[in-house]
């Protein structure tokens, strides 16, 4: 085997998996080296109340066609699920409790004089951006982000007392600081040929796949992590856990202990990236009561920015909103996430538990806390360094329905070594 052969990929993300299973079926010979002793990086479990759930994602938005068919070439299609078809709550800044507007996207209201949007900010609010329908299409069209075409489209309610609680609960960031052609591919092309943002989030809702926006798997999300080590195993990609990368080049990388890996390298890992850094906290709980059976605030509660009363920016009811855990316990399961300067505690997570479901619980019988950093889209549109390709969120923006195209993309654009391998 030459050494021009074979392609390193370093990190063991889902991105780096991902590639390195795309490369190693077009014929090239993969070693992947991850840093810590596991696979998987975001995709995550861990076991609360003896039931194992996802410690870090627990769900992906429904575009493209990547992502379903990864999931069909590793049997793992039988098993995709979607959530209840129940409304997500709005905690207000006032600390009343509001559904957040069915017809939605990132919470920009479809209809923004329905009652359920005025509900949630006020007849004045909703008479404000009511005036997106009589703005020229253009305007805002050029936004980057999705604050600033809120904003200019709908008004800061809006922005604020809708968007913001989304983005802050989903994406860990501010309206400001989230791309719109990432979040919501489409979304301003929409804008021009409709005329409204209003009527663009209406057609994305009704181009969307019949059902909820988001979906995840039986048995939870980090299923994907062992199918996709399983196929590195079946095809032969040497996988080395534990070593650290102190070096990279485009021929190829070294690693801790000095041991030299020559190849084409592709970085599935932040190494000396400068990009946005967020890090959240996830608090996760079990309660034994029967008072959360009729699931008070849906599927979960967004939360606006400076509620009183409240630390976690969102909620979400897993046993209310995933039928399959749902008939594996008959506990109730409540996950919460904050922003990361909170120290946050089990007891931490109950309190705010109860504000945001509007029910007094028991003292949980079980919990876990989990802390996390995720990387932002980088503003450079550089994605190659020094002869080196580069994947990941930092790249691709965060996600798996972003990560995992652009992960194939990168590892078809290295040229094969011979024929694809069968699924």
């Amino acid at each position: 085997m030459r050494d021009s052969d074979r392609v390193v990929v370093v990190g063991g993300g889902v991105a780096g998996l991902v590639a390195a299973r795309a490369l190693v079926l077009a014929g090239r010979d993969v070693v992947l080296v991850e840093r810590s002793a596991r696979l998987g990086g975001q995709l995550a479990s861990h076991s609360v109340a003896g039931i194992e759930l996802d410690a870090g994602a627990e769900a992906y938005a429904v575009r493209g066609e990547e992502l379903p068919r990864l999931l069909r070439a590793l049997k793992l299609a039988d098993d995709i699920v979607r959530p209840v078809a129940a409304p997500a709550w709005l905690h207000r800044a006032d600390g009343s409790a509001v559904p957040l507007p069915a017809t939605s996207l990132l919470g920009i209201p479809g209809v923004p004089l329905a009652r359920d949007v005025i509900d949630a900010i006020g007849l004045r609010a909703a008479l404000r951006a009511q005036l997106d329908n009589l703005l020229p299409g253009l305007v805002a069209s050029k936004a980057e982000t999705v604050g600033e075409l809120v904003r200019r489209r709908m008004g800061a309610a809006v922005r604020d007392g809708l968007v913001a609680p989304v983005v802050r609960g989903v994406h860990s960031v501010t309206p400001d600081e989230l791309e719109v052609d990432r979040v919501a591919p489409g979304l301003r092309t929409a804008l021009l040929r409709q005329g409204s943002l209003a009527a663009a989030v209406r057609s994305r809702r009704e181009a969307a796949p019949a059902g909820a926006l988001v979906a995840s798997l039986r048995g939870g999300l980090h299923r994907m992590v062992a199918a996709l080590a399983a196929d590195l195993e079946r095809f032969g990609v040497e996988v080395r856990t534990g070593a650290e990368v102190i070096s990279a080049d485009e021929r190829g990388v070294t690693i801790s202990g000095g041991e030299r890996i020559p190849g084409e390298v592709v970085l599935a890992a932040p190494l000396e990236v400068d990009a946005p850094r967020t890090r959240t906290t996830v608090a996760t709980i079990a309660v034994d009561t029967p008072e959360l059976a009729d699931a008070p605030r849906g599927t979960g509660v967004l939360v606006a920015p400076g509620a009183p009363e409240v630390t976690a920016r969102a909620l979400t009811h897993l046993t209310a909103k995933w039928e399959w855990l749902a008939a594996s316990t008959p506990l109730h399961l409540i996950r919460l996430s904050y922003d990361a300067d909170v120290d946050v505690t089990p007891d931490l997570a109950h309190r705010d538990a109860q504000t945001l479901l509007g029910r007094s619980l028991p003292a949980p019988v079980d919990g876990a806390v989990v802390r996390w950093e995720r990387v932002g889209r980088r503003a450079d549109a550089e994605h190659a360094i020094d002869g080196m390709r580069r994947v990941g969120e930092a790249e691709s923006g965060t996600g798996l329905a972003s990560v995992i195209p652009y992960a194939l993309g990168v590892a078809s654009a290295i040229p094969s070594g011979g024929e694809e391998q069968p699924d």
